[in-house]
Order: structure tokens, then C-alpha cells, then sequence
């Protein structure tokens, strides 16, 4: 797909692979939403971009669907759609404080899976009603996985089930939307340098980083964003789950 003129949402927009996505979407010609629950980030992003604000959880129903239809009002039916909103969480399945709580579990999967999905959803409900560009293609959704959904580390659980569900979504979505026109892949990237990483402990960033190949220094958000614009334009690529880890394997 030609990016240029093609309007697009770009969820975690406000900071980390969210706001290099929406700024290389941008560049390229895009009209880019900003979907964010930081509105205040969210609206610094967009007037950087000249792109829209639209403060949002993507968890939460009416407030995805109120932030899809702003986004539609202003720029049209979405062509384009990154899906990068997500969250962490760390606790042992049975730790010293006893079991897992479930309220930080749920959470997790309700970000991070079930937010990508209602994004996903709404934005391909209207992608199908759109006219059809070279080759019948109508769209195209990007969403974040992770290497943590194949290699969990201990105190992952909730954030490597979520992501092998983003992961799985993929061939799902490109077969059931390909009568759109409407191509799907995910990306499960490695360890990148955005706020979810920096803000962790050093100790925990020592040990997650010691098994980095090459670059042995974690990933610039710019290179996922990279990676979602080449996905964009290239028309073979649907149903894939590309991992870009630096040949990163998570141990035990």
C-alpha cells in the first residue's frame, strides 16, 4: 500500500514504539490518530505530527469507539492501523505473598489482547467499507506481540499469554478479513528502549539484556517503526508473526 494521503491509527501513541510508529507514518505521508490514555502526551505527539489527539483506553468500548469515530470524522475510514498499546506486569504465579493476583492478570490481557482485538475490530469494520485500492487491497493492521510470548521469563505470565494471543491473532484476522482486502501481521519485537523497559530496575534490566546477540544494546524504537512501514507497502507480507530481536532468546 501507498502510505501517502492514507489515514491511519496508531494506539500507545503518547510515547515509546507508539510515537516513532505514528512519526514515520507521518512522514510518509500519512494522517495519523493518536491513540493514547495519556491525552496530554497523546496531544503533544499530534501537534508534533500535525496528526489527531484522541485520548482513549483501548479496553474500555465507548471509549475506542468514540476515539475510531473522531479519527474517521477527521481523516476519513482508517487504512492503516498500529496496534502498539500495552502494558507490564510482573508477579510470580505463587509468590511469597501467596498466589498471583488475578485483578493484575486480567489486567494485563485486557490491554494488552483484548484492547489490540477491540481496536482491530472497529478499525477493520470500517476499512471493509471502503473502496478498494490496486490489487483489491482495503487496509492493513499492524499489531504488537512479543518474544515474551513464545520465551516467558518467570513473573511473565500475564504478559507472555496475552501477547501469544496477539501472536495467534494474526493468521486468524488475514484469513477471516481477506475477503476485505484487508491484511493483518504482528510484530514480536525484542528488547527496545522505551519507557516499559527504561522505567524497570537496573537489576532486572541487567539480566534481561544479558542475552542480547547484536546490537547488544536494546533495539531504537525507530527500527519497529521502520519494520511496520515496510509491512504497510508490502503487499506479501499477511498472517506473519516477524520477530525483531536481535537474535534475543529470553532464558530462564
Amino acid at each position: 500500500m501507498n502510505i501517502r494521503e492514507q489515514a491511519a491509527i496508531v494506539t500507545g501513541a503518547a510515547s515509546g514504539l507508539g510515537a516513532a510508529v505514528a512519526r514515520a507514518l507521518a512522514k510518509a505521508g500519512a494522517a495519523v490518530a493518536v491513540f493514547d490514555r495519556n491525552a496530554t502526551g497523546a496531544a503533544a505527539i499530534a501537534e508534533e505530527i500535525g496528526g489527531l489527539a484522541a485520548p482513549c483506553d483501548v479496553s474500555d468500548e465507548d471509549s475506542t469507539e468514540a476515539a475510531v469515530a473522531a479519527a474517521r470524522a477527521r481523516h476519513g475510514p482508517a487504512r492503516i492501523c498500529v496496534n502498539c498499546a500495552g502494558i507490564g506486569s510482573g508477579a510470580l504465579i505463587v509468590g511469597r505473598d501467596g498466589p498471583h493476583d488475578l485483578g493484575l492478570f486480567r489486567r494485563s490481557l485486557e490491554v494488552n489482547l483484548l484492547g489490540t482485538f477491540n481496536v482491530m475490530r472497529l478499525a477493520t469494520n470500517d476499512m471493509a467499507a471502503t473502496n478498494p485500492m490496486d490489487a483489491g487491497e482495503r487496509g492493513v493492521v499492524v499489531n504488537t506481540s512479543s518474544i515474551a510470548a513464545f520465551e516467558g521469563t518467570p513473573g511473565q505470565s500475564g504478559y507472555a499469554a496475552a501477547k501469544a494471543g496477539v501472536a495467534a491473532l494474526s493468521i486468524v484476522a488475514a484469513r477471516e478479513l481477506a475477503r476485505h482486502g484487508i491484511r493483518v501481521a504482528s510484530i514480536a519485537p525484542g528488547l527496545f528502549a522505551t519507557p516499559m523497559f527504561l522505567e524497570l530496575p537496573d537489576k532486572v534490566k541487567d539480566h534481561m539484556t544479558h542475552g542480547l546477540v547484536f546490537p547488544t544494546t536494546p533495539g531504537p524504537p525507530e527500527a519497529f517503526a521502520n519494520l511496520v512501514l515496510e509491512i504497510v507497502r508490502n503487499p506479501m507480507i499477511n498472517g506473519s508473526n516477524i520477530r525483531l530481536d536481535g537474535a534475543l532468546r529470553l532464558g530462564s
